[in-house]
């Protein structure tokens, strides 16, 4: 009998030794991550600075350094309904991870009082013994117990649900992180998109007062006889043509106000604004970190990993459901078949103690299916792993080269204003000396316009760039 049970027992080791072997353990996938992001030969070395985290760890108190603007992004992130909901998702995920923490207690039942009464019939065995024994044709049965139940995680079934469950609160965790980049980035843009407009609004109204002045003096041309009317009404119309743009952009900044209030999780209405455009400057270089940071700074990325860690855990619990499980079991209590009895101690103490193990045959098949599909599921994680690092990568290139690229673009804007602010001058000096036409001055005036309001919106890109590449090293969440 002995050496019967050693050798169960031996074979019982073997088994499990085995599917600790078969057993996977989460580690990373290999990247393949660059030395340096791809960029163009022009970006200071600054924005590839090896030595920090990169403004990825930059709080984005630290990052804005605009008061009306920090108090936007508070205000959306204490009142943003998409952060809120994340946020309930977090909660969500945290109860069903204490409830997979608890998967190893023993599960504990009481029945603080069953009462039955069964009537057999008088020709049935049953109905025969309670008349002879019983005396009465119908069997009573009073019970109290307390009941306990457990199963021994022997294949790491419930140790890998946990798992799972944990690596899924986490994932919700870094989702609201990637919520928060997304608002941040989206409020910041926003602001300087009303900027843009404030400062295309008032660039028109400049250029109005121009035609204004320019009007003015064609018509003491025209009382003079320099000019003719046709010139006259041509410079009206050009202003005509810019007044007309202002409710354009009147509009639009209404838009654009109630679109930052809904964000910050407010009702439309109004905007408080700082510094104008002209105030506010772009910054000359942003450390980026090693690319390798990335995995660790981006929300969605870490989230994307931790993705991995869940199949994992769902594919090992698939694969121990091909097992044996052993339960144990017990219940004690009270049992009377007289109510009389029924807290007759010791008379009616009862107790029972059972252990089993119990598995699956024929689903075999179906379980074998389920742990295959749980493979897969694993593998299709690690895909949009790796995916979500190339498109991180790919992000991070593209606002450094825009950033770049923005940059030049505005020093040529700056010379062309500065060209054209002379040319207008000239121009009305030259028609004014009967030197020049009125279409020269009307050319200029209008260029002049057409170059102030592109070196705005490319202004205003710049500062969208930064808030881009900001984003795109998994910065806002801090």
């Amino acid at each position: 009998m002995n050496k019967h049970i050693i050798q169960y027992i031996a074979a019982f080791i073997v088994i499990v030794g085995f599917f600790s072997c078969a057993t996977r353990h989460y580690e990373r996938p290999s990247l393949d991550m660059p030395d340096n992001y791809r960029s163009t030969d022009s970006i200071s070395t600054d924005y590839i600075a090896m030595n920090d985290s990169g403004i990825a760890t930059v709080p984005y108190k630290s990052f804005f350094d605009n008061k009306e603007l920090v108090t936007l992004i508070d205000s959306g992130i204490a009142r943003n309904y998409d952060l809120q909901t994340a946020i309930k998702q977090i909660a969500y995920s945290q109860e069903a991870l204490k409830q997979a923490k608890l998967g190893n207690i023993p599960t504990v039942s009481f029945t603080a009082a069953n009462a039955s009464i069964t009537r057999s019939s008088d020709n049935s065995l049953n109905g025969s013994l309670a008349s002879q024994f019983l005396g009465k044709s119908y069997v009573t049965d009073y019970t109290s117990y307390l009941g306990i139940s457990w199963e021994a995680d022997i294949w790491g079934k419930i140790k890998n649900r946990k798992s799972a469950a944990l690596a899924a609160y986490l994932q919700t965790e870094e989702a609201k992180k990637a919520v928060q980049t997304q608002l941040v980035a989206s409020i910041a843009q926003g602001y300087y998109n009303l900027l843009l407009l404030d400062e295309q609004q008032r660039i028109t109204e400049n250029s109005i007062r121009l035609y204004d002045s320019t009007i003015q003096m064609t018509k003491v041309l025209q009382e003079s006889g320099s000019v003719n009317e046709l010139a006259v009404q041509q410079q009206e119309a050009a202003r005509e043509a810019a007044k007309a743009t202002l409710p354009q952009i009147e509009q639009q900044i209404a838009v654009q106000e109630n679109a930052l209030k809904v964000l910050t999780g407010d009702n439309p209405g109004k905007i408080s604004r700082g510094n104008s455009l002209e105030m506010l400057h772009p910054a000359d270089a942003l450390s980026t970190g090693y690319p390798a940071n990335i995995v660790s700074n981006r929300p969605d990325v870490k989230q994307a990993e931790l993705g991995i860690v869940q199949a994992l855990g769902l594919e090992n619990v698939a694969h121990a459901s091909m097992y044996p499980s052993l339960n144990i079991s017990a219940q004690g209590g009270l049992d009377a078949v007289d109510f009389k009895n029924w807290f007759n101690i010791p008379g009616s103490l009862f107790g029972a103690a059972l252990g089993g193990i119990t598995a699956p045959v024929f689903q075999g098949r179906q379980l074998k299916t389920q742990y295959r599909q749980a493979k897969i599921s694993t593998d299709i994680a690690e895909l949009q792993f790796k995916k979500s690092v190339q498109t991180a990568l790919q992000e991070v290139s593209n606002a450094l080269v825009e950033t770049d690229k923005l940059k030049s673009r505005e020093t040529y804007l700056q010379n062309q204003v500065t060209l054209l602010t002379g040319a207008v001058a000239n121009a009305r000096l030259l028609f004014a000396n009967g030197q020049s036409n009125y279409l020269d001055v009307l050319t200029a005036q209008g260029n002049l316009l057409q170059a102030r309001l592109t070196l705005a919106a490319v202004k205003s890109q710049r500062l969208d760039a930064d808030v881009t590449l900001y984003q795109a090293l998994g910065g806002g969440w801090k």
